[in-house]
């Protein structure tokens, strides 16, 4: 498929997905929300990909927030529906693929962009990143999962206060309170992000997407996470990557995983 706002490319088992619209810092406006998306599945469904790295064009911004023209005059049903849509078309997607997606924060990741980098399982900043949730200068709440996720990654009270006085922090922060893995100068960011990517690759795909559900549940409500947990484990005996992971380690060799 031919991407308008959004560039990818793979290099081994890892394919990076690029937001290009520099002239307007990235935003999100639903074409590159369902362009997004489609990546994001077919990276999915593409066997030889093992991690999936998003970024943004440039060094001033991963995603500086939502395309805030298209919704400026919805009505209530509109704003519900919008949100909805939203996070199920790709921000509860990214969050629950199998494939693990790394964010790789260059400069703005505001309201939308950092509730697309919280949907991803690992995130990487550059140093003059900056993060925030603005939404409430603007008479309305994060609605693509912020109000959920914040609180998971930093606790209930550092999130409100964030959320409440819609202040951005910067990269080194970020790394402090837990909203990003790691901070980085911003010529290092990439490196970085493939060379962990490159070392989550080489291990189990199938073990790695069973991790990924079980940490997942136990973010869920209603869900017992310890049960998943149980589930999965047993699941992966039956993979072919445990016997390949099992074999190898008895005959002292690296093992060569396929997923199955």
């Amino acid at each position: 498929m031919e991407f308008q706002n959004i560039l990818t490319q793979t290099e081994g088992a890892i394919q990076t997905i690029t937001i290009n619209r520099p002239k307007q810092l990235n935003a999100l406006n639903k074409q590159t929300i369902e362009e997004l998306s489609t990546a994001f599945k077919a990276a999915e469904a593409n066997g030889s990909v093992r991690v999936i790295i998003v970024t943004g064009t440039g060094d001033k911004a991963f995603v500086a927030g939502a395309d805030i023209k298209e919704f400026a005059n919805f009505s209530v049903e509109q704003g519900a529906e919008l949100a909805q849509k939203g996070q199920d078309t790709l921000f509860n997607l990214v969050e629950r693929l199998k494939t693990p997606v790394i964010a790789a924060v260059n400069g703005f990741a505001l309201g939308g962009g950092l509730e697309l980098a919280m949907s991803a399982h690992i995130r990487i900043c550059s140093s003059n990143a900056k993060m925030g949730l603005p939404e409430v200068s603007l008479g309305v709440i994060p609605g693509y999962g912020g109000t959920q996720r914040l609180p998971q990654l930093i606790g209930k009270g550092r999130a409100n206060e964030l959320v409440f006085s819609a202040q951005m922090i910067d990269g080194n922060r970020a790394e402090q309170i837990g909203l990003v893995n790691h901070c980085v100068e911003p010529e290092a960011l990439m490196e970085t992000a493939n060379k962990l990517a490159t070392k989550i690759s080489r291990n189990s795909p199938s073990a790695i997407g069973f991790a990924i559900e079980a940490i997942n549940a136990g973010f869920e409500a209603g869900t017992n996470g310890y049960d998943t947990e149980i589930r999965s484990f047993g699941k992966s005996f039956g993979t072919d990557d445990f016997k390949e992971g099992t074999t190898a380690f008895i005959e002292k060799r690296k093992p060569s995983f396929t997923g199955k």
